[in-house]
């Protein structure tokens, strides 16, 4: 039996962690790691029971990009099987970054090429002080195309062509300096920190936290249109009529706790215990 390219882990709190596992080839991306990843997210986007998802790997590095093996079979194909094979790529990179409930990626170890192209689409990143990152793709005489966006977005159009272009290693520091990580912490603390911020980021609710993520996109998208001040003030019109809206402006006011964080195992309001009766 072979081993598994990532394992998925589910938490009581809603939870669930992916764990590149190919740590012998660095994590390297081939076409059954991408098709597998795919997958699990377009299950796991669909799943009622998820609520926050983290990205994360085992060994010395996150992700070496594309595993060098599979490139070298593939360009013994021809343009349109390359084509199809890209599009696979960028699929998973699109459903990573339109994942609807929030992403944490967790840098342990090197990001290279497709592996940056991970990190820029979680919605937070973190990584260890002792983590590097390349955008190498040149070097062997190709370029970052399907990740570009996302990278783009993380580090803005200035830094890409830098790096784009010189193929250069740069520090966590650098990394977060120029927006690709929002934290760098001690490779001992990754895990807390991690866990720390989930645990924040789950104090807000549900619905709340996947309108957010949609909000960025949609005023992103829009940003020059006129009707974004008409968009923008039915979605929170929709979140303040809704019950979550309802319950959580009632528990703060009432100094209580709302359901959602009542799963954490903290006490629930009465309005949700009256909810759950009703």
């Amino acid at each position: 039996m072979s081993e598994p390219l990532f394992r998925e882990e589910h938490k009581d709190d809603g939870i669930v962690r992916i764990t590149l596992a190919r740590a012998e080839v660095h994590n390297a991306f081939n076409d059954a790691l991408i098709a597998g990843l795919s997958e699990a997210l377009e299950r796991l986007d669909h799943a009622d029971d998820v609520r926050l998802l983290q990205l994360a790997a085992e060994g010395a590095s996150f992700s070496a990009g594309a595993d060098l093996n599979w490139m070298q079979a593939m360009a013994g194909y021809g343009e349109a099987e390359n084509i199809r094979d890209a599009e696979a790529m960028a699929g998973l990179m699109e459903r990573l970054n339109s994942f609807s409930r929030p992403t944490i990626a967790v840098v342990q170890g090197a990001a290279i090429g497709g592996g940056v192209g991970l990190v820029a689409c979680c919605d937070v990143a973190l990584a260890a002080d002792s983590a590097v990152f390349a955008l190498s793709e040149v070097r062997l005489g190709l370029i970052p195309a399907v990740i570009s966006p996302y990278v783009l977005d993380a580090i803005g159009l200035r830094a890409a062509r830098r790096y784009f272009l010189t193929a250069e290693r740069f520090s966590a520091e650098e990394a977060c300096r120029l927006g690709l990580l929002h934290e760098v912490v001690a490779p001992e603390k990754l895990e807390v920190r991690a866990e720390a911020l989930s645990n924040r980021i789950l104090a807000g609710g549900p619905m709340a936290l996947r309108a957010a993520k949609e909000l960025v996109f949609s005023v992103e998208a829009n940003r020059h249109s006129p009707e974004l001040k008409r968009a923008t003030a039915e979605r929170i019109a929709r979140l303040r009529v809704s019950p979550e809206g309802r319950e959580g402006i009632g528990a703060f006011l009432d100094k209580a706790t709302p359901s959602w964080r009542g799963a954490r195992g903290e006490p629930p309001t009465a309005a949700a215990k009256a909810n759950r009766k009703g």
